[in-house]
């Protein structure tokens, strides 16, 4: 199995508080509309086929749902899809979600959405390039993928885990490993490995002063990849 037992136990005992927006999870509210607007703008979410995969408690997956599309969502840590099935009752938004690897679902429904997204996983897995090859196999000819993660270099060591989760607390102390992070570079030799193409790149920055997170040409500590599986 491609995750890590302690990072899905990690998750799992936050799961209660998924929904939270004041909880260790405030960063996932707070960029959700400017990942969300940016895969629209890109993708007109309504009527598409979408698969959220690590979609934890649902916060990206109720959200594209709300645009019009037909969304699952996948994840390894149960309390987490059971958090993400009673928020989707309580909200009305429906939204299927399975207890499911990117793997498994890849083999079981390959070319069968329109978009795929993998939004902060990819750093907390033993191996992401797989992870990028069942997103390819999963999109049909056409469809679009879309991916974010974290930079490795000195200054993301500062910013993602010495600043946002030691000084300013933005996150519970070991929620990342520098060693997991990956550079634009290496994501995009797995998504051309796996036979997408790299359509965009955009970063994503946090101001510790005014406390809004932006999208920008700033890649060097979080960002976000478009992908697309060649028609």
């Amino acid at each position: 199995m491609n995750a890590d037992p302690l990072e899905l136990q990690k998750f799992s005992e936050l799961a209660h508080r998924w929904w939270d927006p004041t909880s260790e999870f405030r960063p996932l509210h707070e960029i959700n509309p400017l990942r969300l607007e940016w895969i629209h703008a890109r993708v007109p979410l309504a009527g598409k086929k979408v698969l959220d995969i690590g979609c934890g408690g649902g916060i990206l997956a109720e959200s594209m749902a709300r645009k019009g599309a037909d969304v699952t969502g996948i994840d390894l840590s149960e309390k987490a899809l059971k958090v993400a099935d009673l928020h989707s009752l309580e909200s009305g938004v429906a939204v299927r979600y399975e207890l499911i690897s990117a793997e498994d679902i890849a083999a079981r429904e390959p070319g069968s959405y329109d978009v795929v997204t993998c939004m902060e996983m990819l750093e907390h897995v033993p191996d992401p390039a797989a992870i990028v090859h069942a997103c390819a196999s999963l999109v049909k000819p056409g469809g679009h993928v879309f991916f974010s993660t974290i930079n490795r270099n000195p200054k993301s060591y500062l910013f993602a885990v010495i600043g946002a989760e030691y000084v300013l607390r933005l996150l519970p102390k070991g929620t990342h490993d520098y060693a997991k992070f990956i550079t634009p570079s290496e994501l995009a030799q797995y998504i051309r490995n796996a036979m997408l193409e790299v359509q965009a790149l955009k970063g994503m920055t946090y101001n510790p002063l005014t406390k809004i997170y932006s999208l920008n040409q700033d890649t060097s500590v979080n960002y976000l990849v478009a992908a697309r599986r060649p028609a």
